[in-house]
């Protein structure tokens, strides 16, 4: 990859954010753009069919839209390899990948609930998905630290935006529920420890994320601290 790509992004973004993670996997160097979800630009809206970030320019003609085939392009063009060379291995975390769209849903529903009871009945989901996960960790055959042993992969880069927000959302509320899955817990644990993760997002995530509770109106909203407003502006 000769050209330094340009990320299309919202401050807040998750699937962006595995894109991002991959990158810094990878020790590409990339600029970032962050687009006002509230006035995006003619531009942008002529290279995301969805209108939708992140979406990854490549040069002065190309531009990938959707994290999941962000990700398998910088692997299948960057050293080093996040995926198994292992094809049965391989084909396992390209499943696990896939599932990460219930997990993610069952922990964005839950934090952007209108009230509390709506909180708690969509967090009993959480417990569902969170199982499953931790259950695969358990029969994985390794001892970690990451999914595959001690290299992150791309299904790590998958979960861990996920799992940093359910961390926020679990600061905030209290749940108590990734304690009761212990190889989960310790995978989420090794996931935000790593530099990959770690430098991913601006540096303030946690209190744009607050910010945008307060913003939508959202229950969670009020445990958060108004001295967060203005963070996505710093």
């Amino acid at each position: 990859m000769s050209a330094k790509p340009m990320l299309c992004s919202f401050k807040t973004c998750p699937w962006v954010q595995r894109a991002a993670i991959v990158l810094r996997a990878k020790n590409i160097e990339y600029d970032i753009t962050y687009i006002d979800r509230n006035n995006r630009p003619d531009w942008f809206l002529k290279i995301s069919p969805h209108a939708k970030v992140p979406v990854l320019r490549i040069g002065e003609n190309d531009a990938l839209f959707e994290s999941n085939a962000i990700a398998e392009y910088l692997d299948e063009t960057a050293a080093p390899q996040l995926h198994p060379a292992d094809p049965v291995t391989r084909a396992r975390n390209r499943a696990w990948t896939d599932y990460v769209s219930t997990f993610a849903s069952a922990i964005s529903q839950t934090m952007y609930s209108d009230s509390e009871e709506e909180f708690t009945r969509k967090s009993e989901k959480i417990a569902e998905v969170f199982g499953k996960l931790n259950d695969a960790l358990a029969k994985r055959g390794n001892d970690g630290p990451f999914f595959n042993g001690p290299k992150l992969s791309l299904v790590d880069a998958a979960y861990a935006p996920f799992l940093q927000r359910y961390t926020f959302m679990n600061a905030l509320r209290p749940l108590g529920i990734i304690e009761k899955f212990p190889h989960l817990k310790a995978w989420r644990d090794a996931l935000l420890a790593s530099q990959a993760v770690k430098s991913s997002t601006v540096a303030n995530i946690e209190a744009v994320w607050q910010e945008n509770l307060i913003i939508n109106k959202r229950w969670l909203a009020k445990y958060v601290s108004n001295d967060v407003l203005g963070a996505a502006a710093a």
